[in-house]
């Protein structure tokens, strides 16, 4: 048996996880025979000079993941069935009849179109993309909080959520988050948390629409929301934007629900003007219809002070705030939240309920210290400053390259800018000079100007950002 499990007392290995080891490793290969009678705890401690209980400890591991059996009376085998057998069901002979085709709903049918963010190649400069620089984001102090709730194991970050609609302290520290930054009215029971504002989205599609409802949305727009509202079954009426914002008088009589972007319109940049909301906000209470206010990226504004959200001002009209927390710090979060009208929030925490119980508890739990100790006041009051300078490197560098060719559309503010470029060579240029550029064509319903490109700058520090349009004004 020495021959056959080796100790090293100098591994950072346990010994007892080496004994372990070396029984598991000997009977995967073989050299273990199954229903094998394996020496008894005290015979192997003294043949390998350690302790009983080192070799207790592990024979009982092995046992209890099904290496060994023990006998009463007998002793201890290694097991004629391993583990490892049982994880992996046997493979069937499968019929060579072709399948008859699945019939989808009408929900399926409508999904037609699918959705990539294009990827970035190495070497490449990508003006394509448009989320936070991760590199800037304070990811220790993330680390050191979602450490501190996985160390004190509350139970409520394990469980099921008590409330499908969200961690209590979470929707407490939103609410108090858009009351103060957003100028929003509201609640900590009117807050759902979501799994982003695309489930957001989702939800209030599924509540709020029935199959031929209109739904009217900005034009050029969100393409995310419009996908939505087509699959719900929805019938778009695309209502153009101008440099006030959506243009109410063109809205109607007969939407359920107008969708915008009031803060910082995407793509075009414009944010709508207060005498555009009031007109949004009282063509609503004439005609019984929703206001949904998708408030993305409205903390980074670059001049002057942000406007009031609709939601806020809309004290005898109903509006849905949707807002989200992946832009201001990493994709990869999928949290956000809406701020829904009393008389419906119940019916949202079922709806959210069904769909998928809740939003991560330990993201939860660890998003909502890292707003109430400032660490998120903090880091958007320092992206703020560097997004910003970022921008400024894109708008110094078309002029001189471009000069009156090149008009950047929309208010100083967000992680984009929507770039009208009077050049017809530029696509080429940038494919053969490898710069990634975005068309706006796709945010269009209809015909759509083939010279709008949306100039993702937050990812790119502002050598590259320069570098890039030097390249396409070649």
């Amino acid at each position: 048996m020495r021959a056959a499990i080796h100790i090293d007392p100098d591994s950072s290995l346990p010994i007892h996880a080496q004994v372990y080891d070396a029984w598991r490793h000997g009977i995967l290969s073989g050299r273990f025979a199954h229903n094998m009678r394996v020496p008894s705890s005290r015979e192997l401690a003294i043949t390998l000079g350690i302790a009983r209980s080192t070799v207790t400890q592990a024979y009982e591991q092995l046992i209890a993941e099904g290496y060994l059996r023990s006998q009463h009376g007998s002793g201890t085998f290694v097991c004629s069935v391993l583990p490892e057998k049982l994880l992996h069901a046997q493979a069937t002979k499968r019929s060579t009849r072709e399948s008859s085709a699945i019939r989808l709903s009408s929900f399926g049918t409508r999904l037609v179109d699918d959705f990539q963010y294009p990827p970035k190649t190495p070497g490449w400069i990508s003006f394509s993309h448009w989320w936070p620089d991760q590199d800037q984001f304070p990811s220790a102090e993330w680390r050191r909080i979602m450490l501190r709730h996985l160390r004190n194991e509350h139970p409520d970050i394990f469980q099921y959520a008590r409330h499908a609609q969200g961690y209590a302290p979470l929707r407490e520290t939103i609410a108090r988050y858009v009351t103060q930054f957003r100028a929003v009215s509201c609640t900590a029971d009117q807050v759902i948390v979501v799994n982003g504002s695309q489930q957001g989205l989702d939800l209030c599609a599924r509540l709020l629409i029935d199959v031929g409802d209109e739904v009217a949305v900005e034009n050029p727009g969100y393409l995310g929301a419009r996908r939505i509202f087509l699959a719900a079954g929805a019938k778009i009426k695309a209502v153009a934007v101008d440099r006030e914002g959506i243009v109410s008088a063109e809205l109607g009589r007969k939407a359920r629900i107008v969708y915008v972007t009031p803060s910082h319109q995407f793509p075009s940049g414009v944010s709508m003007s207060l005498s555009r909301r009031l007109e949004l906000i009282a063509w609503a209470r004439e005609h019984g219809a929703i206001i949904l206010e998708d408030d993305y990226d409205s903390e980074y504004r670059y001049s002057g002070a942000p406007l009031p959200a609709l939601q806020g001002l809309a004290t005898d009209a109903p509006v849905i705030y949707c807002g989200t927390f992946s832009k201001v710090m990493f994709p990869g979060l999928r949290i956000g939240y809406l701020i829904v009208p009393v008389d419906i929030a119940t019916a949202f925490r079922r709806a959210k309920w069904l769909a998928d119980r809740n939003t991560p508890m330990l993201e939860q739990a660890a998003l909502a210290d890292f707003i109430s100790e400032g660490h998120l006041e903090r880091h958007i009051r320092r992206m703020r400053r560097v997004y910003s300078a970022r921008r400024e490197a894109l708008i110094e560098s078309l002029e001189k390259h471009f000069g009156a060719r090149a008009q950047v559309l929309g208010d100083a503010a967000g992680m984009h800018a929507l770039v009208r470029v009077d050049d017809p060579g530029v696509i080429e240029r940038a494919l053969q000079n490898k710069v990634q550029i975005r068309s706006a064509r796709d945010y269009y319903v209809g015909n759509a100007p083939g010279n709008e490109f949306v100039f993702g700058f937050a990812t790119l520090n502002e050598r590259a950002i320069r570098e890039g349009i030097k390249r396409i004004a070649r």
